[in-house]
């Protein structure tokens, strides 16, 4: 797929917030819930979450250029960084309406009708929660992932106002509504805190993940002989982008075409087993010590 093809699962995520933003003030206004309105303030924050990843996966899209030799496709932290702190203003705001409700508790209105609009509200969010986590997954955009457990958070928030709402028609205790808000809120602080780490570890270059390194290592080690060496080998991911870099190290008495063919042939088989990816390599000779003092990202 087309990386520019993305945006349109952004543009479903900006509907599905526009429907549940509706839908959960609805449930609001019926019941007084202070659990419903910080339902109705996370999809609040989920529609301009979704206005960001529109904007970030369209920059992630452009091909790379004079400015950007290496692409655009770190912008996708951006997105889901601002998309893990929108959480969190989320939460706070869920917190200073549900505070007060603790010392000035209300009578809920209506609740089976409010209750209905937010399940509707809570099937449209999963719905698209699990498409936006199946094709940031498939794809390795962690703008949709981000904006996919958002999401999912939000579904979960749902059912716990839910259980919460149904817990005060049972019991008449009427601290349960905002002591659930304020679960809810403790709960998207976990979520947005995971998301906001993620964005600033791809910021900072961290490396791939494991299975990627492992299998960068099994094509190594399909060419690894006594004649033929690999170290230096660093690697990082930009958005969707992988990068690995690496020192081959073959006799000095090979030509310059034998080693570029080689060369050739282990990066090609490299992308071919890690998509998407760029692929440096750097030809040295076994025999020249300077060879083994050139492994570190400084050189002495």
């Amino acid at each position: 797929m087309n990386r520019s093809s993305l945006t349109r699962f952004a543009w479903i995520s900006i509907a599905a917030a526009v429907v549940t933003i509706g839908l959960k003030t609805a449930a609001y206004y019926l019941t007084g819930s202070v659990g419903l309105l910080s339902d109705a303030l996370e999809s609040l924050v989920n529609l301009v979450g979704g206005i960001m990843a529109l904007a970030m996966l369209t920059i992630a899209a452009r091909p790379a250029d004079e400015d950007h030799a290496y692409g655009h496709s770190k912008a996708e932290y951006f997105s889901s960084g601002v998309e893990g702190t929108l959480i969190l203003v989320a939460a706070l705001s869920i917190a200073l309406a549900a505070v007060p409700r603790l010392f000035q508790p209300q009578e809920l209105q209506r609740v089976g009708a409010g209750l209905a609009v937010s399940v509707v509200s809570a099937m449209v969010n999963l719905g698209v929660a699990l498409l936006l986590l199946r094709v940031g997954k498939k794809h390795h955009s962690i703008t949709l992932e981000a904006n996919a457990h958002h999401l999912l958070t939000d579904v979960w928030t749902s059912v716990g106002v839910l259980v919460g709402v149904g817990a005060v028609v049972l019991t008449h205790w009427l601290w349960l509504d905002p002591v659930v808000a304020l679960l809810v809120a403790a709960n998207i602080v976990w979520t947005g805190t995971r998301i906001v780490w993620r964005s600033i570890a791809g910021l900072m270059d961290l490396v791939l993940p494991q299975e990627d390194l492992a299998t960068v290592r099994q094509v190594l080690e399909t060419y690894k002989t006594a004649e033929l060496q690999f170290h230096a080998l660093r690697t990082r991911q930009a958005g969707a982008r992988k990068f690995v870099s690496m020192h081959v190290l073959v006799p000095g008495t090979w030509t310059v075409q034998h080693g570029h063919e080689l060369l050739e042939r282990i990066e090609k088989d490299l992308r071919a087993a890690l998509p998407n990816s760029t692929i440096f390599t750097h030809l040295e000779s076994l025999d020249d010590p300077a060879s083994w003092d050139d492994q570190v990202l400084d050189r002495a």
